[in-house]
């Protein structure tokens, strides 16, 4: 039986049942690029020591789970940007489901965490809960935009550009200049916007950890209950299944189910909590490389608002100091790592269009994401396993702004799910 004929049956199977969605199937897998797998495992092993002998154990711990974030988000290509984008134009519910179970999980995790005060390193647990106003509506709303243009969101951008995305390289770069500039505009949005102030469903309304966990639960079901509900009176393409092979070499050489990705995204959240004290972030690290180069040039960014406190001092510290820069780090080497093992790393040419589009997606996506107080993973991932109203703010904000971006997409030759693909 050929390969399109059996993801033919797939598909239909799936179409015909929406309780029954694979996202692999086992098939040939390409050869392992054996000098690629061993090049990333040498740089990460130099890296790892050198963040050790640099900073401490802490720094090097963290640096590994993004190793593990990396493979996670490349083993299973998990996407926020193209769950998003699948939803709305062609109703395909496949990834919502998958972000719906990673929630529950990492909200479970998040509610024993938060309320116990557990860490690994003694550093006291801080969900990240945001205030709500107009600079979260507006940078939601841009991000969202920016990540459909891009074609990846910020976790997207760094594992996809880790497996071999040429036009990630763009993406990225643009990202850093749109979140330098959004940190030097930070203080007049914070302070000359209408703002509510930080409002947490656990500890903001009386609910209690417990009370916040049971409702977000509730929401969750529902939430997964309407999309298949959803997907069953439209039919839409079903995800082609990603190459995966049978035993436990599907763990480093085949692709991982959409499902089990989430739940390890959502744990390695959860460990990241307890390591750093805070929940995975990755885009407070583009306005610290920005405001660092900058620095290096003669610009004092010292004095904007954003890098007041904390932020501040890591623009004296070595990059390795900052934890979200060294897991950034790890994530790109584990997407590489990754796809070396799958034999899948292979840079193309960039085209124009693709290439104006993701210049001006991460730029959108930069700036968003310092107003919003963080992407799709501080923002809208940490933000509602920490129980913070503006993560579900973010989550309806950026929807819209991928409604519109879909309508943007085809001026820069990118191409958008159609009802009429076998899989989308």
């Amino acid at each position: 039986m050929s390969h399109t004929t059996t993801l033919k049956k797939s598909s239909q199977l799936e179409q015909n049942s929406w309780s029954y969605k694979p996202t692999t199937i086992v098939t040939t897998l390409q050869p392992m690029q054996k000098k690629l797998v061993s090049a990333g495992v040498l740089v990460s092993l130099i890296l790892l020591i050198a963040i050790v002998l640099t900073t401490n154990w802490i720094q090097g711990s963290l640096f590994i789970i993004g190793l593990l974030l990396g493979a996670a988000l490349l083993y299973a290509r998990f996407g926020f940007t193209s769950a998003f984008r699948r939803l709305l134009s062609v109703g395909n519910t496949q990834g919502l489901q998958a972000h719906m179970l990673m929630f529950a999980v990492s909200t479970t995790l998040f509610a024993i965490i938060l309320s116990t005060g557990f860490s690994f390193t003694g550093l006291s647990p801080k969900g990240y809960v945001s205030p709500v106003g107009v600079p979260v509506l507006f940078g939601a709303f841009l991000f969202g935009i920016g990540m459909q243009l891009g074609n990846g969101c910020a976790s997207g951008t760094l594992y996809n550009l880790g497996g071999g995305s040429s036009s990630m390289i763009l993406t990225l770069f643009a990202f850093i200049i749109g979140s330098t500039l959004g940190a030097y505009h930070f203080t007049f949005w914070m302070e000359q916007t209408p703002t509510l102030p930080p409002i947490s469903l656990a500890e903001s309304t009386g609910l209690g950890y417990f009370g916040a966990w049971l409702l977000q639960m509730v929401v969750f079901a529902v939430i997964y209950w309407i999309t298949v509900q959803f997907a069953k009176k439209k039919n839409p393409p079903t995800m082609k299944p990603l190459p995966t092979t049978t035993g436990w070499k599907k763990v480093i050489r085949g692709s991982w189910p959409l499902f089990a990705a989430g739940i390890v995204l959502a744990i390695l959240n959860a460990l990241t909590l307890t390591v750093r004290g805070t929940p995975w972030g990755i885009t407070s690290a583009f306005a610290l490389w920005g405001g660092k180069t900058l620095m290096a040039l003669g610009v004092d960014v010292s004095q904007w608002g954003f890098f007041s406190g904390a932020s501040g001092a890591s623009l004296k510290n070595s990059v390795l100091a900052d934890s979200t820069s060294v897991m950034n780090f790890g994530i790109i080497l584990g997407a590489f790592i990754s796809a070396s093992f799958q034999g899948t790393f292979k840079p193309k040419k960039i085209k124009p269009g693709v290439a104006g589009a993701a210049v001006i997606g991460g730029l959108f996506m930069g700036y968003g994401s310092r107003l919003a107080f963080g992407c799709n993973i501080g923002a809208y991932f940490g933000g509602i396993s920490s129980f913070s109203l503006h993560g579900w703010v973010w989550m309806v904000m950026a929807m819209l702004g991928t409604l519109l971006a879909i309508y943007i997409r085809p001026l820069f030759g990118l191409k958008n799910p159609s009802s009429k693909d076998s899989f989308c």
